[in-house]
């Protein structure tokens, strides 16, 4: 059996800093990338210390716009996952999480659909 999706705990991985806020394009036509429910995918950029570890920095896919989420501020990852794809001879490991929220924001539900969202 293969294990696809991993959950994370992301309050393991240490601090989390905002280190890029995009919209994710398709790089042949650029245009906007949207999940199953039709809802724009976003990228976010996520530098990682574990305390004392080296550094690591993570692109993480969520739906919808980060809402208050700018670059330098510290951020808190909700129902973050990783899984392994393979596509056209290469392969590697991606992250998506639910949401993406200011670390001093309130804790939002690490299950979209309580938020209003969409669901994977």
């Amino acid at each position: 059996m293969t294990l696809k999706n991993l959950p994370l705990d992301a309050a393991r991985l240490g601090s989390a800093l905002c280190v890029s806020v995009e919209a994710k394009t398709d790089p042949e036509t650029g245009e906007a990338k949207a999940d199953r429910d039709g809802v724009a995918v976003w990228t976010v950029g996520v530098a990682l210390r574990p305390e004392g570890r080296k550094m690591a920095l993570i692109e993480v896919a969520v739906s919808g716009e980060p809402v208050g989420v700018v670059v330098g501020q510290v951020v808190r990852l909700v129902g973050l996952e990783a899984f392994w794809w393979e596509m056209n001879g290469r392969m590697g490991l991606s992250y998506r999480a639910a949401s993406v929220v200011p670390a001093s924001g309130p804790a939002p539900s690490a299950d979209p659909r309580a938020a209003g969202g969409s669901a994977k």
